[in-house]
């Protein structure tokens, strides 16, 4: 009953605020990266989305085996792998590009997985978004490269791992399930930084940071968890999904500018096009398939 209430300004406004937040956050990310080593930065990540709320929230009733493989999938492989990408390899902007691929492996997983079967329309997303990623990959130079491309689509993939976990997982607070699961992120970032980063740089990193730099922790925690997924499970459970989730379209939108604007990265025409195509082949994919069931739902 509460998802007929009609999605005013204020809504809106909120939900704009959280498309906000996450596409800043790959410009907060490409900051922090220039003093602390990148899977010790996902690891502070996950431990300050984890702590304290931990003992506030209750745990969700899902099998613990769940909470890992989400915690798996989103900590170690979507963060651990764009904070790697991120630092040196991708511009950021266009990191908060690629990474909304994770919609084209999500259905990719749902067919392998379910038995799910593409649409015709979908086929076009898919076209379309994989042209995108084409020029992207094309127009590679020192700022954006073929291994930055590769993590950032494998974390892509990693992240449509953690949907189908989630979708399965039953879960309905969204904000406990991050923290909850989030107990089986930081343990595993945290082994891998100490033995690919080392003691000594974790040290280093640690000491250097100032704090502009710990700010950028908090905003990944406090902003992007808290906030984030706290305010996006609120509009979900009060109005339609098909009204909220085409917001999620605005994350690289967000992204890019405030790459453009916080660390001068470039829009050249090449890159504006690649988004257009990438942002069409979501957008053909979220209200493509609905106008094809509307289609098929009329009478003939």
């Amino acid at each position: 009953m509460t998802q007929t209430r009609a999605f005013g300004w204020r809504p809106l406004l909120l939900g704009l605020a959280v498309m906000a937040v996450w596409g800043s956050n790959f410009t907060v990310i490409k900051l922090a990266l220039g003093t602390l080593p990148p899977l010790l930065f996902a690891t502070l990540r996950f431990t300050f989305a984890l702590l304290p709320l931990v003992f506030f929230l209750p745990r969700p009733q899902v099998p613990w085996r769940n909470l890992a493989a989400y915690g798996l999938f989103i900590g170690l492989g979507q963060f651990g792998l764009l904070f790697i990408a991120i630092n040196g390899h991708i511009a950021a902007g266009l990191a908060s590009l690629v990474v909304q691929c994770q919609a084209f492996f999500t259905i990719a997983l749902s067919m392998w997985i379910g038995g799910e079967r593409l649409l015709k329309i979908q086929w076009l997303a898919l076209a379309c978004a994989v042209t995108g990623i084409g020029i992207i990959a094309l127009h590679g130079d020192t700022s954006t490269t073929p291994l930055g491309l590769a993590l950032v689509l494998a974390a892509a993939a990693c992240w449509a791992g953690g949907n189908i976990v989630q979708r399965r997982s039953g879960a309905t607070n969204m904000l406990a399930y991050v923290v909850w699961a989030s107990l089986f992120s930081v343990p595993p970032l945290l082994a891998l930084s100490l033995i690919v980063e080392g003691p000594v740089a974790i040290t280093q990193g640690l000491r250097a940071a100032t704090p502009l730099v710990w700010a950028a922790v908090l905003w990944q925690s406090v902003g992007n968890t808290m906030f984030g997924y706290g305010a996006w499970g609120w509009l979900l459970g009060r109005y339609p999904t098909s009204t909220v989730a085409p917001l999620s379209l605005l994350v690289p939108v967000f992204g890019m500018g405030f790459a453009a604007w916080i660390l001068h990265e470039p829009l050249p025409a090449w890159k504006l096009a690649a988004a257009g195509l990438v942002l069409g082949g979501l957008c053909i994919n979220i209200f493509g398939q609905r106008l094809a069931a509307r289609r098929a739902a009329k009478p003939i």
